[in-house]
C-alpha cells in the first residue's frame, strides 16, 4: 500500500520535472536564437527584422528577415519552426529569396521546382547548433541570357563566439548567346570567431573552384584549379585584412592545348585601419538603416555624414604590402617574382574629401598621399625594352614618392597612349 501511494508523487514530480525541463529548453534556444541575431546585425553588413514570432513550451514558430545593410536589392525571408526536447531542439524552414521591384525586372524570371529548405539543431546543454541547407537547382533567365545553378549544399554549426561555414555548389552556367561561363564544383569554408557584439573578431575564409570554363565562339579559355584564401582580424588597433590569390593553368586550347598561358599566386595584406573609427562607422550606418525604411532604407547624404569617420580610419597611416608575386606564362616565357609595399600619408587629413573623389583634382590629391616602393626580380629582357631601360638589366625597382611612379631611377615611361 505504501508504495501505491508514492506513485502518483513519483509522477508529479517526473511531470514537473519534464515541463521545467522543456520550458528550460524553449527559453535557452530562445536566448540562443536572439543572440545569433544581435550577433549578425554588429558586423555592420545584414540587417535582420523578426517579423513573427511565437513561443511555447512544445514548439516555437517564426519568421526573420535578412537584408543588406545599406539598400534593398533583395532579402532573405526565412521561416522557423522548432519543437523542443530536454536535450536538443530540431528546427526546420524555408528560405525564399527576394528581389526588389528595379532588381526583379532587370533580372527576370526565376523559376525552381520547389522553395529550399533547411534543417538544424540546437544542443540545449553545450549550446551547439547545426544548420543544413538543401539547395535545389534553379534557373534565372533575361532577355536570351540564362544562369543555371545544378544544385548546393550549405552546413553551419557552431556555439557563441565560434562558427564554422561550410558550402558547396555543384555547378553555376552562366549562358548570353554564343558565350558561356561555366563554374564548379565550388567550395567555401568559412570561421568566423568573435567576443560579445563583435568588438574583437577574426574571420577566415577558403573559397575553391575546381574548374572555370570560358567559352567564345572564336576560342576557349580553361582555369584549373582557383583558390583564395583570406583572413580578416579586427583587434584592439586595427583592422587587417589578408589575400592569398593562387591560380592554377590557364589553358586557351585553340592557341596552345599543351601549354598554360600563366599560372601562379599572389599575396598581400592591408593594415593599419583604425580600430576605433571601424568601430564607429559600423555603428553609425547601423544607426543609419535604422533611421529608413522600407522605400528609402538609408537618407540621402550618408557619405557627407560619414566621411569624418572614413577619415579617422585612414589615421594610422594604411600600408599595403604585397608579400609576393609570383606569376609564370609559359606560353610567353615570361616570369613575375616581385613584392613590395604601399604607405599612405595620414598627415592632415582634413585636406582631403571622400565626397568629391569622382572629381579628378581630389582623385590626384588622394595619390600625392601613396608612397612605397616594389621590386621585380630576375626580370626578363622584353621588360627592360619595353621600360626603356638597359637590356642588361636583371632587377627593376619600381618606386612611388607622392603618386609619381619612377623605375630605376627614371621617370616612368608612358605605357599606354
Amino acid at each position: 500500500m505504501r508504495k501505491e501511494r508514492l506513485i502518483v508523487p513519483t509522477l508529479a514530480i517526473i511531470a514537473v520535472v519534464w515541463m521545467a525541463a522543456q520550458l528550460l529548453s524553449s527559453v535557452l534556444f530562445e536566448r540562443s536564437l536572439r543572440q545569433a541575431l544581435e550577433d549578425l546585425e554588429a558586423r555592420g553588413e545584414w540587417r535582420v527584422n523578426r517579423t513573427e514570432s511565437s513561443q511555447g513550451w512544445l514548439s516555437s514558430q517564426g519568421r526573420l528577415i535578412l537584408s543588406p545593410l545599406l539598400g534593398r536589392p533583395w532579402r532573405l525571408e526565412l521561416t522557423y519552426n522548432a519543437r523542443h526536447g530536454i536535450l536538443s531542439t530540431d528546427v526546420e524552414g524555408t528560405v525564399l529569396p527576394r528581389l526588389d521591384t528595379v532588381l526583379q525586372q532587370a533580372v527576370g524570371e526565376v523559376t525552381a521546382p520547389s522553395v529550399p529548405r533547411w534543417q538544424g539543431r540546437y544542443h540545449t546543454l553545450s549550446g551547439r547548433s547545426e544548420l543544413r541547407l538543401a539547395l535545389a537547382p534553379f534557373v534565372i533567365q533575361q532577355n536570351g541570357r540564362e544562369l543555371a545553378v545544378r544544385g548546393g549544399r550549405m552546413r553551419l554549426e557552431g556555439v557563441f563566439g565560434d562558427w564554422r561555414l561550410r558550402a558547396l555548389l555543384d555547378q553555376l552556367t552562366l549562358t548570353d548567346g554564343m558565350a558561356q561561363l561555366s563554374l564548379g564544383p565550388t567550395v567555401l569554408e568559412s570561421r568566423y570567431t568573435y567576443i560579445d557584439d563583435a568588438y574583437h573578431f577574426a574571420q577566415r575564409d577558403h573559397l575553391h573552384i575546381e574548374t572555370l570554363q570560358l567559352n567564345y565562339p572564336a576560342y576557349d579559355m580553361q582555369l584549373s584549379p582557383l583558390d583564395l584564401h583570406s583572413y580578416m582580424v579586427l583587434d584592439e588597433s586595427e583592422l587587417r585584412l589578408k589575400g592569398e590569390l593562387m591560380v592554377g593553368d590557364v589553358m586557351v586550347p585553340s592557341e596552345a592545348p599543351d601549354t598554360p598561358l600563366l599560372n601562379g599566386r599572389i599575396e598581400m595584406e592591408l593594415s593599419r585601419l583604425n580600430a576605433d573609427a571601424v568601430r564607429h562607422a559600423i555603428s553609425r550606418l547601423r544607426q543609419e538603416a535604422a533611421w529608413g525604411d522600407a522605400s528609402l532604407p538609408v537618407a540621402e547624404g550618408l557619405l557627407a555624414r560619414l566621411e569624418p569617420d572614413l577619415r579617422k580610419i585612414l589615421s594610422d597611416s594604411p600600408r599595403l604590402d604585397v608579400m609576393t608575386v609570383d606569376i609564370d606564362s609559359p606560353l610567353l616565357g615570361i616570369r613575375l617574382d616581385a613584392d613590395g609595399a604601399l604607405f599612405f600619408d595620414a598627415r592632415r587629413l582634413d585636406e582631403l574629401s571622400v565626397v568629391s573623389l569622382g572629381e579628378e583634382k581630389e582623385r590626384a590629391k588622394w595619390f600625392e598621399r601613396i608612397d612605397g616602393d616594389f621590386t621585380w626580380h630576375e626580370a626578363p629582357t622584353v621588360a627592360a625594352l619595353w621600360l626603356g631601360l638597359p637590356l642588361g638589366t636583371r632587377e627593376l625597382q619600381f618606386d612611388v614618392v607622392r603618386g609619381v611612379w619612377r623605375v630605376n631611377g627614371r621617370p616612368m615611361p608612358e605605357l599606354w597612349p
